[in-house]
């Protein structure tokens, strides 16, 4: 099976050795997203959910330039230095997501890259 890779300007560049995400067959496999704003390269200023909202809206770019979209995500996993913000974390994916919600898990981690608070993956299974 063939291997592509996905790449758009409306998310931030990768920081390392990756792609933003790898197409095989209809699967993608998003990398992590961190609140960075894709033209500054810098994390968002604001609260928790002003970077919740971010790296929601980092991930839905690089659906988007995938073929696909934020509902089409069958497994997210969500990187939080600070578990007390899953709640927020909740909330603010009722605005992103519809029923049936992908699966998901939530991992507490001493830290992330630019001294993020949050970051998530994701795999995505275009129709």
């Amino acid at each position: 099976m063939s291997r592509e890779t996905i790449h758009t300007d409306k998310a931030p560049q990768a920081i390392g050795t990756y792609s933003q995400a790898v197409r095989t067959g209809n699967t993608v496999y998003l990398s992590g997203q961190i609140p960075l704003d894709p033209a500054s390269m810098a994390l968002v200023e604001g609260d928790m959910e002003a970077q919740i909202r971010r790296v929601f809206d980092n991930l839905a770019a690089v659906c988007e330039a995938a073929g696909g979209g934020l509902q089409q995500i069958a497994k997210l996993n969500v990187f939080l230095t600070d578990l007390a913000h899953f709640p927020l974390v909740n909330q603010v994916m009722a605005d992103y997501f519809s029923e049936p919600y992908p699966a998901r898990a939530a991992i507490g981690v001493a830290s992330l890259p630019k001294g993020a608070a949050v970051e998530m993956d994701a795999v995505l299974v275009l129709d």
